[in-house]
């Protein structure tokens, strides 16, 4: 069951059910590896240098696992919780490479919903249709909507 619209300052806990999902499509690019190389401090050659990861068993670069584990972030913040939700922890499990030229498909699915507000999310990020990447979240929702 795909999520309906993320309702202005996300779901809350009582608008969440067990299956909704919500997936957001990424492609890889060099610019976007060498942003979270940039960003994250990661500068690994197998992720920025063509010569280096050639030479790799990889044969050639591969992006930065988390920066795919980031797109879940993503779904998280803005569609599936969305704005409001707050990561309480998150298991990641790296299954393939990603490449440039890779369009990812970043998936959040409830799996649980505590009455405490903890929600557990199954994470995946894919490519082509196999999985590079799963995992779980814990994540924190609001039980109210806040006033404008």
């Amino acid at each position: 069951m795909n999520a309906p619209p993320t309702p202005q300052g996300g779901f809350i806990l009582d608008e969440l059910a067990v299956g909704m999902s919500a997936e957001l499509q990424v492609p890889i690019t060099h610019e976007r590896i060498m942003a979270f190389a940039e960003a994250s401090g990661d500068h690994n050659p197998l992720h920025v240098d063509e010569a280096y990861a050639q030479a790799s068993p990889y044969r050639g670069r591969v992006a930065h696992g988390l920066l795919s584990a980031s797109f879940v972030s993503a779904v998280v913040g803005t569609i599936l919780p969305g704005p409001g939700a707050i990561y309480l922890g998150q298991t990641l499990n790296f299954h393939k490479p990603v490449r440039i030229g890779d369009v990812v498909t970043a998936r959040v699915t409830v799996q649980s919903i505590d009455p405490s507000a903890r929600v557990i999310l199954k994470t995946e990020c894919l490519v082509a249709g196999e999985s590079v990447l799963e995992g779980e979240a814990t994540i924190r929702v609001p039980r109210r909507r806040r006033r404008s």
